[in-house]
């Protein structure tokens, strides 16, 4: 017997071998299903699809496999529509008012505009339907100079690509203006559509755009907008970023070709067609908020890294569901070092919020040797393998502050000898205005030779390596007095080699055993 339980989706949910959910829209299933609940089925047999979320059993095995078939076609039908969805266009408001002809990294502006802009919208899906719209390219000193390039229902890359090639930059920066033009358009033609409005200027036509686009949004108009402020400064962008929250988009600055490059990249993947942001982020440091860029790299899918800008508020972006590590690079000429948040897990139906703090996180360090406090030295290194801390214990547990993040330790043991005086410590997580225990415990035995000819110590070299690797770990003059070695655990081979007087005497090598926490001692006569 097999139990299907009938829900409203298409595609089958591995729920058990014989357990499917199905949506209305499914177009085999839209109707009826031939099938009745709880015995066996006769030949014609309706199940309205109102009878969903029943449990039903169907002993018919014919009718068993013609249900997997459905699904099969169902799942079919699903995919290859969801491939040829056509996604809402993307409408490009660009500058080209006098101002672009000003030179950055040896070029104008509209040079490196035009160049970027190019290789951005190259590559875009096939099917992304782009809109065109430039500002202040024909009259000098018209505030209404906007003119509808290429039109969004219909253009294509190659249109787009070829117009922004001819524009030459001209007049004023209208873009209160130029934002209600494309508005007017959108509610004309019904249109849902993202919005990139790219200015190197601020509003030069007593407009202001942030009203605009708060009454377009009232009114209802389906729309997302970005706004890249281009060689702007911090003081010109108050308006451009209060336009671009109130269009649910982001305000992104660009001083360079490669940080236009980096905002148009985002700015096109970020759509209206995409989810709302299921994470939300906030930068602080001593408790202020701090402007910050930040880059999620998913550690489970390896998809290109995602982006987003704080500018000192809570900003929001879309991660698919998966788990990332987020870099966060302080912005505005902050002194801060990057840092890097590992494992931040992404979900499809719920937010995740992450306060980044950029205050310091305390590192605890106790180093010891068979259990007592042991002098040592402390290094750690940052996730570019750059040293971000150094510290000798002298036999005193010790606290550093670094900035939080992922560190490797190397702790190096000092006044003992042997192959395993140096031990290193991987993937340390410093977690701001918390303190990270980290300990480590030596071990080590006493090896103590006595070098004589007759009943007198006399002097001789002494070697010790170790057997097993043949590494020289120590060596010695006994002088009159014997020498003594402090060596990790091991059985190591011996060497003494008489001097002054005695020197002509053959050197005596023995292999002796040093085990944790004794003393071994051995006389050597020549």
């Amino acid at each position: 017997m097999a139990t299907y339980l009938i829900r409203y989706r298409c595609i089958p949910t591995a729920l058990g071998a014989d357990i499917f959910y199905f949506k209305p829209s499914c177009p085999l299933l839209s109707s009826t299903l031939r099938w009745k609940p709880a015995w066996p089925v006769p030949d014609g047999m309706a199940l309205p699809l109102s009878q969903a979320g029943r449990k039903y059993d169907i002993k018919n095995k014919a009718m068993k496999t013609s249900l997997s078939l459905i699904l099969c076609f169902c799942i079919t039908l699903e995919a290859n529509a969801q491939n040829n969805i056509t996604p809402s266009p993307i409408i490009f408001i660009y500058d080209a008012s006098g101002s672009m002809w000003g030179q950055m990294q040896g070029q104008t502006k509209m040079e490196i505009a035009t160049e970027v802009l190019t290789t951005a919208i190259s590559k875009l899906p096939d099917n992304q339907k782009i809109g065109l719209v430039a500002y202040g390219h024909r009259k000098e000193g018209d505030c209404a100079d906007v003119e509808f390039l290429v039109d969004a229902e219909s253009g294509s890359k190659a249109e787009v690509i070829t117009s922004i090639k001819g524009i030459k930059p001209l007049g004023k920066t209208p873009l209160a203006y130029s934002a209600s033009q494309v508005i007017d358009k959108l509610r004309q033609t019904k249109l849902s559509a993202t919005v990139i409005l790219i200015t190197d200027g601020i509003e030069s036509c007593d407009g202001n755009i942030c009203n605009v686009i708060k009454a377009a949004k009232e009114e209802g108009i389906d729309f997302k907008i970005h706004i890249i402020g281009f060689g702007l400064k911090s003081g010109e962008t108050g308006q451009l970023q209060c336009a671009a929250q109130a269009g649910n988009g982001y305000y992104y600055d660009a001083s360079d070709a490669d940080g236009l490059s980096d905002v148009l990249q985002q700015a096109t993947a970020i759509t209206i067609d995409k989810p709302e942001g299921n994470v939300s982020v906030y930068a602080i440091k001593n408790g202020i908020p701090i402007d910050a860029w930040i880059k999620a790299y998913d550690i489970v899918a390896k998809r290109r890294p995602i982006s987003v800008r704080t500018y000192g508020d809570t900003a929001y972006f879309y991660l698919p569901p998966s788990k990332y590590n987020f870099e966060v690079r302080p912005l505005g000429g902050s002194d801060v070092d990057m840092i890097t948040i590992p494992n931040i897990e992404s979900f499809e139906d719920k937010m995740v919020h992450q306060t980044i703090s950029f205050d310091g996180g305390i590192l605890g360090i106790t180093t010891t040797n068979n259990g007592k406090n042991w002098d040592c030295i402390v290094k750690l290194f940052d996730a570019n393998n750059k040293m971000a801390a150094y510290v000798r214990t002298y036999q005193t547990p010790k606290e550093v502050e670094v900035n939080p993040g992922i560190y490797k330790i190397t702790v190096q043991a000092l006044a003992m000898n042997g192959t395993e005086t140096k031990t290193q410590i991987k993937d340390l997580t410093i977690i701001a205005g918390q303190s990270t225990p980290v300990s480590y415990d030596f071990k080590t035995g006493n090896f103590q030779i006595y070098t004589k000819a007759g009943n007198e110590n006399i002097d001789a070299v002494v070697t010790v390596k170790e057997t097993s690797t043949g590494t020289r770990v120590a060596s010695s003059r006994t002088y009159t007095k014997g020498a003594k070695f402090l060596l990790n655990p091991g059985i190591y081979e011996v060497k003494a080699a008489p001097l002054g007087e005695h020197k002509t005497k053959a050197a005596q090598t023995f292999t002796v055993e040093v085990r944790q926490g004794e003393l071994t001692t051995k006389e050597i006569k020549f």
